[in-house]
């Protein structure tokens, strides 16, 4: 029987983990500053749908996606400069 004890893992330790696992998975992380509309629409979306950070950057992604594969981009944009979002 072995004396040695298991060291709890440094928070620093558990994060980076957390990153392989999630890499490993085929996940990538990304991160950007977002303008206070953005901030208010995230909110709104959180509140309404109860997605996680994660999910709602994906389906954001695939939605901006979609529309510019359907020619839509320009009817996006000008939606949201005329809702000021």
């Amino acid at each position: 029987m072995s004396d040695k004890k298991k060291q709890a893992l440094s928070n620093a330790e558990k994060q980076k983990r957390y990153r392989e696992r999630q890499k490993e998975r085929g996940k990538q992380e990304l991160r950007g500053y977002m303008t206070p509309e953005a901030k208010e629409c995230y909110r709104l979306i959180a509140e309404q749908t109860g997605w996680s950070d994660s999910v709602i950057m994906s389906n954001a992604i695939r939605l901006t996606y979609a529309a510019y594969k359907n020619g839509q981009i320009a009817l996006l944009n000008s939606w949201l400069t005329k809702n000021k979002l």
